[in-house]
């Protein structure tokens, strides 16, 4: 048995385990992200727009996360219309922002791995990092909205009679709770995944100047920009939409 097979049935078992029902559709959505992901590599080597299939393959994604999190319908209806508005806000800045840093392709501490290989097989490198900026946001969005409109459900089902005047408000402030945890979780994750090749800059003795003007470096400190600005963008997003719900179900019951 291989390493990464023991430990993904160690996973498994701790879904089941602790997660109940909810962790066997967390592993159902595991396994159908990594078939979406997959095809989303399949269409583009074939030759699709990088950018139509990101968007829709990233629809899907984000539909697969979301509604196979929680049993709520409302919880998880207003979290996946925040995680689409979010997702197309931040395609909306990836775009020029990627464009005019100019990190697409392989950075030159990459030369020695690629020696001997072509780099000339038909791709756009630029559109090539812009998917893959967009796929690394998506996990962030998906949480996010989730803990703001699970926070705000849960405060609705407590105090049923609270007016949505002051939803919005109490949304805010349930989002201000966890965007230091999100916005820290996602920046030690960036420094855990970059700590070696910032001790190899450092043995080779980069000057500061030269490493975060580094490709390498950029790309993958823009990721965690935009990774922070998609969770800083759903708590208000979520917030209205969740007021926007509750104002819909209001009038559907007058209506009724």
């Amino acid at each position: 048995m291989s390493t990464m097979t023991a430990l993904f049935i160690i996973l498994a078992l701790l879904l089941l385990i602790v997660g109940g029902k909810m962790g066997i559709q967390a592993i159902v959505s595991l396994v159908f992200n990594f078939f979406w992901l997959f095809l989303t590599i399949t269409l583009i080597a074939w030759g699709f727009s990088p950018l139509i299939v990101v968007t829709i393959t990233g629809i899907i994604i984000l539909a697969m996360t979301i509604f196979l999190s929680d049993d709520n319908d409302q919880v998880t209806r207003v979290a996946f219309a925040t995680g689409v508005v979010i997702m197309l806000i931040l395609i909306a800045i990836i775009v020029p922002v990627e464009h005019y840093a100019s990190v697409q392709g392989f950075a030159n501490e990459d030369s020695d791995a690629l020696e001997g290989l072509s780099l000339n097989i038909g791709v756009n490198f630029l559109q090539i990092t812009m998917v893959t900026t967009i796929l690394s946001t998506l996990g962030a969005i998906a949480e996010a909205a989730m803990a703001v409109a699970a926070g705000m459900q849960e405060l609705i089902s407590d105090n049923p009679d609270i007016p949505t005047s002051k939803l919005f408000g109490h949304g805010m402030h349930i989002g201000q709770q966890i965007i230091s945890t999100a916005i820290n979780t996602l920046f030690f994750g960036f420094m855990g995944s970059f700590l070696g090749l910032s001790i190899w800059f450092i043995r080779l003795n980069y000057g500061f100047a030269d490493m975060i003007n580094a490709k390498i470096f950029v790309s993958e400190f823009l990721l965690l920009i935009f990774s922070m600005i998609a969770v800083i963008l759903a708590v208000p997003c979520t917030a209205w939409f969740m007021k926007l719900d509750l104002q819909r179900q209001a009038r559907s019951d007058v209506n009724n």
